[in-house]
Order: structure tokens, then sequence, then C-alpha cells
């Protein structure tokens, strides 16, 4: 179901006027959230995602959220241009957040955001590792588990972090996945193997110092927008919980992880803050990325910041750690939305310059990509 929004005029030179914006589908169960359904924080996000887009006058956006109808609507009439919001996976099925980039490849409809195989390399945590390790990033110590053969399971060192290789949204993490003996990792790997079958899981150096994030707009080819590094603050955590972005802070409203972890701007040397940034780009390459991603790392204890996770396709809500990193660096809601379009947009024409390909050669052979928006001034 397609459902528009700012139908006011829209420029005429804009090079994809006509936006269709693929969501998640709050009709259907979603297991990374709360009581596995959309809340009023999630409706929140999309009615505030939609308002900032009606902000920018040069495109008409259409919405798409029913993943019921969405292959047959996409397939009746191919979209010019879509902005891939739908961090939820078809469906709502993280497995299978690669698929929608998948079908508009199929369907030959250009769109932002990364590519189905760099959505499935990062899905799975322990090949980003190894990635990641291979390209000289420090990376913590970890043992890979088949949960559906848990055996004598010798962690590389306590405490030690237990959480699921393949999920989203922190999910299986809580304040018990912090281990610090034998008895207590073979006790959150059974348990973790009863609440998510069929998924194998990591056991992993607890890295327990400060927390950092990498923000990155932008492609290899044209350079980077490099947001502020962010800071996870734990300081008014309950004494007693481990420091760690549990499923609750995401999820759970009522939770002292959601009511008590905070986010600044990092408070890190430059010289370590430019090698998060170098290490984050050549991630960006490596996994093949597109357009936006966010890079997660934290200290060990020997003081060497080591990769967490990869994120190419980032939550994009208002209060999110991109939209936050956004705003330290004078981006508005509205104005990250306008930075990711038009960098997508531009890598999108140049690709159709280089090969020829476009379903329209006629339309995209006069257009031209647009500078990217610079940040809103400061008030």
């Amino acid at each position: 179901m397609r459902t528009a929004s700012n139908s006011c005029a829209v420029a005429a030179d804009a090079p994809f006027p006509e936006v269709t914006v693929i969501l998640g589908d709050p009709r259907l169960p979603d297991p990374t959230k709360l009581h596995a359904r959309y809340g009023p924080e999630d409706l929140e996000a999309v009615a505030r995602m939609k308002a900032a887009l009606g902000l920018l006058r040069e495109h008409r956006f259409t919405f798409l959220d029913d993943h019921r109808t969405l292959i047959g609507d996409l397939t009746a009439t191919p979209p010019a241009f879509v902005l891939n919001l739908c961090d939820t996976g078809f469906r709502n099925v993280t497995a299978m957040e690669p698929h929608v980039p998948a079908l508009l490849e199929m369907l030959g409809v250009p769109y932002s955001g990364s590519p189905p195989g760099c959505l499935s390399r990062c899905l799975d945590k322990g090949l980003v590792r190894a990635l990641a390790a291979q390209h000289g990033v420090p990376v913590p110590a970890e043992v890979h588990v088949d949960a559906r053969a848990l055996g004598t399971v010798v962690p590389p060192v306590f405490p030690a972090l237990v959480k699921p290789n393949t999920t989203d949204g922190s999910l299986g993490i809580g304040r018990h996945s912090v281990v610090h003996d034998a008895a207590e990792a073979t006790a959150c790997l059974a348990r973790l193997a009863r609440e998510l079958p069929d998924r194998d899981l990591l056991v992993q150096e607890f890295l327990d110092g400060p927390e950092y994030t990498v923000g990155l707009v932008g492609n290899p080819e044209e350079g980077f927008t490099v947001l502020p590094t962010l800071e996870v603050d734990y300081d008014a955590l309950d004494e007693g919980l481990p420091r760690i972005l549990a499923y609750d802070s995401k999820s759970v409203p009522e939770s002292p992880y959601w009511r008590q972890i905070r986010f600044r701007e990092a408070r890190l040397a430059k010289a370590a803050a430019r090698r998060l940034v170098e290490q984050s780009t050549l991630l960006f390459r490596g996994l093949g990325c597109r357009d936006y991603a966010r890079f997660d790392f934290r200290t060990g204890a020997d003081g060497v910041i080591k990769l967490l996770e990869v994120n190419p396709n980032p939550a994009w809500c208002w209060d999110g750690k991109l939209q936050l990193m956004a705003g330290w660096a004078g981006y508005d809601e509205a104005g990250l939305f306008a930075l990711i379009l038009a960098t997508a947009e531009r890598r999108v024409i140049a690709d159709l310059e280089r090969t020829s390909l476009g379903r329209r050669p006629g339309r995209l052979s006069a257009a031209r990509p647009r500078p990217l928006p610079p940040p809103a001034p400061a008030p």
C-alpha cells in the first residue's frame, strides 16, 4: 500500500524528484521490539521521519510499509528511486534485511544504502570480525559456538560477553550476558539456545572501557562526511548492572538501561579519533558499504580500542546514534536525510553514466548530481 506525503510542487532539477521510501511493516510482529510489535516510540519515530522528509521540497515522497503487498507494489509500478529505510528486514525478519535491496536490484530500481551482499556479510558478526582482523583492525578475542551442539566452551578470557552471532537491536543481550566463569558461560549459552534456537552464538572478550561510534556518510570514490564520534555515557547506570547496550536500552522504556544511559560527543584524543575513522573507512570499502554506515568500537582492559560491530543499515530514528552525531555536526533530522539522499543520488548517477544501463537514459542523461547539502547554521 502506498501513502503519499509533501504533495507540494517539487523542483524540476532534482535528479529523482519522485522518491519511494520503504519502511518496516508496523502491522507484522517484530521480534526485536518490546512485546514483538511496534510501540508508541516506534510510531513516533516514523511520524517524525515523515515530517522531516516533508521539509525536503525538491522531492515528493511515497511510503511503502505493507510487506504483504510490497513485492506486488514494486513489480507493478517500479519506482524511479527508493530511499531504503527498511532496517527491520523484509517482513520484519532480520535475516531477510538483504531481500529488499535484492528485489530492487532485480527490478532495476536505484536505491539508497548498502547492497544485499554487504548486508548479508554484516549480519554475521563473526565474519565481520574475521575480515576486520585480516585488515589489521583490532578485534576482541572470541569463540564461535554452534547452539545446536553445545559442549564445553572455554571463553578466551573472563569476564566474557555471550551474544547471538546474527541478531539486530541487541536481541538476546541482557544483564546476565556478561559472565565471569565457566558455569555462568554455560548457563547463558543454554538459555540463549532455548530462547533463540538455531542461531550460532559468540563468547567474546568483554570490553569494559570507553565505547565509541563512528558515522560515515559518503562513498570511497567521492569521500566521506565524517560525523562527530559518539561516546556511550554509562555514568548514571545503576551499580551492579553491566555497562553494555543491552536489548532493554533500545526497546524497554521502563528499564534503567533505557532511562540512565546517555550519549555524548567522544572525549578522545585526536590521534585516536583519526585512527577510528581510518579503520572505519577501510571497513566501509572492504565490506562493500554504500552511502552511509555506522561502526561501533570499545576499549579493552589492555587499553586497545577494538571493533564491536559494523552496521551498514543503521537506525535512522530521531533519537538514534546516527541522528545524534549528525546533530553535533549541524544537521537536523531533515538535513541528515537530505545528505543521505544527495550522496545516494550522486553515486547512482555516476554509476549510470559509467554503464549507460539506466532504465530511462533519456531522462537521466540530463540529470546532474546535486552538491552535498551543508550543515544547518548553528543556532
